[in-house]
């Protein structure tokens, strides 16, 4: 029992950091959101500095909700699930979650004996390297698993892999390539220089995927400056298209979107990305609950690293 109440005291002073360094969250805020007065937030704080739980990043195992982390890996078949804890008033379904990510490659990558990571892009990998303490794993190599695109040039596939690697002390490969080629081009023989080659057989090799998702929607990444075109976007959605990993369009059971994108895209097929041992989707929203379900219903997911607004949603439609 006492060991009991140590862990739920540990876990309190977790969150209420996690709400004031990574939230941005006040004081106040955090005892409304809590249902705690401010001198005990304040106090959580102080001893949180005290015990050194405060550094660079919140290290705590007992940081994620337990019962409702148990709960969302049996409703979506997963081996692990992690939850962050949102600012629901001032919601932002990017950096929680990426702080999130970048807490659990720091301790993982400890003992993972991972040498291949694939990566994919977007805003939320963005601010977990913005959240990563500087490591060094010079035999570890990260590896962008799609094209990219003029756009977006920071947090698109190329900054995304090598951001990683400059964090962790790491070598990077990229696909040096557009995420769809122009119409017109053939793409076996694009893919057929050596330098593609290469690149596309690491796929083979990876110990380990970090991925995002998202709907069709404005609010998309891919869909604002990736496709083709704006028709592209309602197209897909005409067929039945409720989001995408790595530019791989998804229905949504989990089913793969068949659409004129498919000979064009560059990067992992969904088959490759299935058989990779360990896959890490890093996503959050109520816009992204349908194609987070999808995803793991298609086998794209080991562990979800999300937060309690969108696990919530999940629950509640499981």
């Amino acid at each position: 029992m006492l060991k009991e109440k140590e862990d739920e005291a540990f876990s309190f002073v977790s969150e209420v950091c996690w709400h004031y360094y990574i939230n941005g969250m006040t004081q106040a805020e955090i005892g409304t959101a809590l249902g705690v007065t401010r001198l005990r937030v304040n106090q959580a704080i102080q001893k949180a500095k005290a015990l050194g739980i405060v550094k660079v990043q919140i290290e705590s195992p007992f940081l994620p909700r337990v019962e409702q982390q148990n709960d969302l890996r049996a409703a979506l078949g997963l081996d692990q699930v992690l939850i962050a804890p949102a600012n629901r008033d001032q919601y932002d379904f990017h950096t929680p979650v990426g702080a999130a990510l970048a807490s659990f490659l720091s301790r993982h990558l400890e003992t993972a004996g991972w040498q291949k990571i694939g990566v994919s892009w977007g805003m939320t990998l963005q601010r977990a390297i913005t959240h990563m303490a500087r490591q060094n794993f010079p035999d570890l190599e990260i590896i962008s698993m799609i094209g990219g695109t003029t756009k977006g040039a920071i947090f698109n596939s190329f900054g995304i892999a090598s951001g990683f690697a400059e964090r962790l002390g790491a070598s990077y490969s990229l696909l040096a390539a557009p995420i769809f080629l122009s119409e017109g081009i053939d793409r076996e023989a694009f893919l057929g220089q050596e330098i593609f080659r290469e690149h596309l057989a690491k796929f083979e090799q990876l110990d380990a995927a970090i991925l995002t998702a998202s709907d069709i929607s404005a609010r998309s990444y891919l869909v604002s400056s990736g496709l083709p075109s704006t028709d592209h976007a309602e197209r897909l959605l005409q067929l039945g298209a409720i989001g995408d990993v790595v530019g791989r369009f998804l229905d949504a059971e989990g089913h793969s979107v068949t659409n004129d994108l498919d000979a064009r895209t560059i990067g992992i097929t969904l088959d490759t990305l299935a058989a990779i041992p360990e896959k890490i989707l890093v996503a959050a929203g109520p816009h992204k609950v349908n194609v987070i379900r999808a995803a793991a219903r298609h086998g794209l997911v080991t562990m979800l690293i999300t937060d309690d607004v969108t696990a919530d949603l999940l629950l509640a439609t499981a």
